[in-house]
Formats: structure tokens, C-alpha cells, sequence
């Protein structure tokens, strides 16, 4: 079978490796982020219906500084509101029929495998110490922002909004990022900051050198599938690649990208900084959860789209309408392929659901499987 990702084929033999950026548990689940999740769960689940045996990694971001900065606010201990967030978010992931990874890495556990990232990045030119911080070079980049056709400007701007500190003057370029964060005086009236021993003095981890050591250290030097939301495009997708590549000389990082559309809510991208969250327990509440994963990806996956809740009645009634036709006998295969067909191509739910709704019985169970709706 050869799967088609945003029009891109994509041979696979025998395995598959798919690496998906995952939360940073300071906060419960929302809508955006249960896209993401279901989106790449069906992604896998249709590999594996040729008989590939795909191998799936979703990190757990729980060194970083939104964590640190919501578990000073509460004052608890930063590994304490990660482990409690992350249940959390399993549990949220269970009601949505999201399966579990193959891996789940935490970036604590983590800290050697970039510690020997850092150092080889050095050794390779794409990196320098300054002042207890080690930087990975923005001249690397260059070729990524190329392919999205991104200025330096806009890629400075985009930076400065998602924590790239741009205006920290330790760096010789506004682009270059830590690897390695040393870590800053201590106030003694303040939880001090997660800090580990490296050949560059005490310190903790990047965030994109986060996800490059994870995703390396568990599934190599490419990946067949790397999923995650759009908005983590630039930077951090980009940066991420741009490490792997340059310590491994191994191109390209991914074979594939899927930058799942953003969900949008009352007009404004659902994010925390807006407000607007819609979060996944409060869903599974009022509707089945099934309904509320169909409501996820009955649509292409790539597009944003805006969320409102009066929509999940249209999507229950037909959640309805797709359970009583699994229930029906009958095996039409040239409906189950047609419909199969339809999720190879961009995994094109809408039309696979047409189909094989239309045909009923094993057509249906079928791709119910797939979707993790049945």
C-alpha cells in the first residue's frame, strides 16, 4: 500500500515510524489538541491496515516554560502538575479511542540524550557556547524557511510571538535557539528552576532539542510520518528538523508532514492565551465520545476549521445513522475497497464515509474500525 499525504506518496515496507508532538501538561486537554491526536491515530490505524507495523512516539513536554511558569503561579512543584495533567490527558485520550503510543518519552527523562545532541552539534559547527548556553545556528534554518517561502523578518516575528526571545543579545543571530539553557540566578524566595549538570554548567534543556533527542533517541534518524499541529510549523517543527539533519547528515528528517488544521472557536484560534478553550471532559459529558471524534475528522485534516457545539447534534444523528449501518449484513467489497481507497488518498474520511455508509455492513464496519468509531 502506498499512502498519500498531502499529495506527497509515501512508500512504506514493513514499518512505519510516526513521531507526534504532544502536550505540555500544565493544562487539560482542549479541542486543538485532541485533533491533533485523533487525526494521527487514524493516520496509524490506516498503516496498519495494509500490514504495516507502525511504531508511534508522542512526547510529553514537561521541562518547558509555560510548566514551570503555571506551576509557580499554583505553587506546586512542576513534576507534580505534569504528572497530574498528563493523567489527565490519558484519560481524555482513552474516551476518544486514541490508542496508546508505542512510545510516551518525557522530556525529563530525557536530558541526557540531548546533553549528547548538544555535544554533537558542536563538534559539527551547527552550534556554539556562549556564557553556560549552547545555540544551535539560524544559517541552518535557511533552507526550511526557503520551502514555506518565509522571510527572515517573518520568521523574526513569528519567533518573538512563540518564545524565541529574538531580542536576547547573548545570541549572534535573533534566529539561533538554545540547545541548552543555563540556568539563571536563584531568588531564594522562589522555587528554584529545574536544573541539570552538563559540560556547559547547570542548566536544562531547549524545547525543539527536546523533541530532536526523543524522537532520535527512540525511532533513528527519520521518520516516515511526523504529525503535530499547524501551528508548530515555524518554529518548532522547523528547528527540530533542522537539528536532526545536521547532527545525522540524514535527509530529510520526515518523509512527511501533518500539520493538523487549527481548530478555531467564536472567530479566534482556540488557544490558552485567547481564552476560548473548549475542553474534550466537558464534551464526552454531553455527547458520546465517539461523536465527538467523528465531529474531529469528518473533514480534511490539513484545513482549519471553526467549532461550534450546536454542530454536534448533526454528527450524532449521523453517528446514529453509521452504527445502524455496521449493524446490516452484507460484504460489498468493491465498496470496502473503494472506501479503503479513499483513506490512502489524504485520508479523505468524508468521501470513505459516503461510501461505505451508502454500502452498509462489512463496508461500514470496516471503516468504523479505522476511524475508531465503531
Amino acid at each position: 500500500m502506498t499512502l498519500q499525504l498531502a499529495g506527497t506518496p509515501l512508500p512504506v515496507v514493513g514499518r512505519a515510524r510516526m513521531y507526534v508532538c504532544g502536550i505540555t501538561p500544565y493544562d487539560t486537554t482542549h479541542l486543538g489538541h485532541a485533533a491533533t491526536f485523533v487525526w494521527t491515530d487514524v493516520c496509524a490505524r490506516v498503516l496498519e491496515a495494509s500490514g504495516v507495523h507502525v511504531e508511534v512516539c508522542r512526547n510529553v513536554t514537561d521541562v518547558d516554560d509555560d510548566i514551570l511558569r503555571q506551576a509557580a503561579k499554583l505553587g506546586v512543584d512542576y513534576r507534580v502538575l505534569g504528572t497530574e495533567q498528563t493523567y489527565r490527558f490519558e484519560e481524555d485520550m482513552r474516551a476518544l479511542r486514541v490508542r496508546t503510543p508505542t512510545f510516551e518519552p518525557r522530556s525529563r527523562d530525557y536530558i541526557e540524550e540531548v546533553i549528547a545532541l548538544t555535544r554533537g552539534l558542536l563538534e559539527r559547527g551547527a552550534a556554539y557556547e556562549r556564557e553556560g548556553n549552547v545555540f544551535f545556528k539560524a544559517a541552518r534554518i535557511e533552507p526550511f524557511l526557503a520551502d514555506l517561502g518565509m522571510s527572515r523578518e517573518e520568521a523574526i516575528e513569528l519567533a518573538a510571538q512563540r518564545g524565541g526571545r529574538p531580542e536576547d543579545e547573548t545570541k549572534d543571530d535573533p534566529l539561533d535557539v538554545p540547545l541548552w539553557q543555563a540556568s539563571p540566578p536563584q531568588d531564594p524566595m522562589e522555587a528554584p528552576e529545574p536544573s541539570w549538570p552538563s559540560p556547559w554548567g547547570p542548566g536544562r534543556p531547549g524545547w525543539h532539542a527536546e523533541c530532536s533527542a526523543m524522537a532520535m533517541s527512540l525511532l533513528g534518524s527519520s521518520l516516515d510520518v511526523h504529525g503535530g499541529g499547524e501551528d508548530l510549523k515555524f518554529p518548532h517543527h522547523v528547528y527540530e528538523a533542522a537539528q536532526a539533519e545536521a547532527l545525522s547528515g540524514v535527509q530529510p528528517f520526515a518523509r512527511a508532514w501533518m500539520h493538523i488544521g487549527m481548530v478555531r472557536y467564536e472567530g479566534q484560534k482556540m488557544a490558552k492565551s485567547v481564552g476560548n478553550l473548549v475542553y474534550v471532559h466537558d464534551l464526552i459529558e454531553r455527547w458520546e465520545p465517539e461523536a465527538v471524534r467523528l465531529h474531529l475528522v469528518a473533514r480534511s485534516w490539513a484545513d482549519p476549521w471553526d467549532f461550534a457545539e450546536d454542530d454536534l447534534q448533526a454528527t450524532s444523528a449521523r453517528l446514529e445513522r453509521i452504527w445502524a449501518a455496521a449493524s446490516k449484513p452484507g460484504n460489498d467489497e468493491v465498496a470496502t475497497t473503494a472506501a479503503l481507497a479513499a483513506l490512502e488518498t489524504d485520508l479523505d474520511v468524508p468521501v470513505a464515509l459516503d461510501i461505505a455508509e451508502s454500502a452498509g455492513g462489512q463496508a461500514m464496519r470496516r471503516i468504523g474500525a479505522l476511524l475508531g468509531i465503531l
